[in-house]
């Protein structure tokens, strides 16, 4: 028995060893990869100082009308997530896709990631980039929650929201939550550059693989990945949105038209029927509202960005300008 004691404590000493070789391998490997691309890693757009952290506000277009951009959870690039869909719409408005906290070229913090600390945030930056309100919202995934608070807060500041996949706060009530040792490890794994070893996983990026970059901008998509892949920053927020989803469910549906774009359920982690069913039953409720079904993942404005730009500018004419109301599928 004690030598069968031994041979399990000598069996399990090796493998920590091989772990820590491999961990170190990994972690150099990483560290002369980041110098290599810290060339890459310089903003594409303006960096502000806000509430002593850096947040990047990326800007361009003209227009009347500045639709304001704002990522999904864990998008580790949004400037660049979202191109395909803002360079078809730049001639007609002002663009600004904002990167908060621990996302794209902003700092990575251990900050309070409430809705109330992230929408501030968001409007601060803003304001200082130089931006001014009113804006059309155009959230995807999780900053649908955001989106509907800041149009509940700050009516004023926002004239309608153009939803890319939006999350609605039923969708959280039933959620079930990621296992936060998964989500530590996967933070572990990417700060150590595990993720490295397997590129499949940056390859198959919806902006990668079915966006618009150019192979220039894919590099620097890359190199964006492999310094905000779960990043600390975002499992926090990611840790409040079900309270966060609460507090906006409570406040009632903000009167401002809104038009959803809406997956087929891919990669939500709801099935195609459930996930329809929350942003159609929750833009039932909107009184100058849209719909339009697309069949395809979760990450649409890299897979429909011709539908969403003409739908996008047809919705913003007829609904806001004109104050015409409809809803349809594509």
């Amino acid at each position: 028995m004690r030598n069968v004691v031994k041979r399990v404590g000598k069996g399990a000493l090796i493998i920590i060893k091989i772990l820590v070789v491999i961990i170190l391998i990994s972690l150099i490997n990483h560290k002369i990869k980041l110098n290599k691309e810290s060339k890459l890693f310089q903003p594409l757009g303006k960096m502000v100082k806000v509430n002593k952290h850096d947040m990047h506000v990326y800007t361009e277009g003209k227009g009347k009308i500045t639709l304001v951009f704002m990522s999904g959870g864990g998008t580790c690039s949004p400037t660049l997530d979202f191109k395909s869909v803002y360079s078809r719409l730049n001639g007609d408005y002002r663009i600004a896709v904002i990167e908060k906290a621990g996302y794209g070229f902003s700092e990575v913090v251990d900050a309070p990631r409430d809705i109330d600390t992230v929408l501030e945030e968001t409007r601060k930056a803003l304001t200082i980039a130089g931006e001014k309100a009113p804006y059309v919202l155009v959230p995807h995934s999780m900053s649908g929650i955001e989106a509907l608070y800041w149009a509940q807060k700050y009516p004023d500041e926002v004239v309608a929201i153009v939803g890319l996949d939006p999350a609605v706060p039923e969708a959280y009530e039933t959620y079930s939550m990621p296992n936060k040792v998964f989500l530590n490890m996967s933070s572990f794994a990417a700060k150590i550059g595990l993720t490295r070893f397997i590129p499949s996983i940056c390859n198959s990026s919806a902006a990668i693989k079915y966006g618009t970059l150019t192979d220039d901008e894919k590099e620097i998509y890359k190199a964006i990945f492999y310094r905000r892949t779960a990043t600390k920053t975002m499992l926090q927020e990611l840790g409040r949105i079900q309270e966060s989803a609460k507090k906006v469910n409570n406040m009632g549906t903000p009167k401002v038209p809104m038009l959803f774009f809406i997956s087929n359920g891919k990669d939500t982690g709801w099935d195609k029927k459930q996930w329809q069913k929350y942003l159609m039953g929750y833009i039932s409720g909107v009184p100058e509202s849209q719909y339009v079904l697309l069949n395809c993942g979760h990450y649409i404005h890299d897979y429909e960005y011709e539908t969403i730009m003409v739908e996008s500018k047809k919705f913003l004419d007829n609904v806001i300008l004109e104050g015409k109301t409809k809803a349809y599928d594509k």
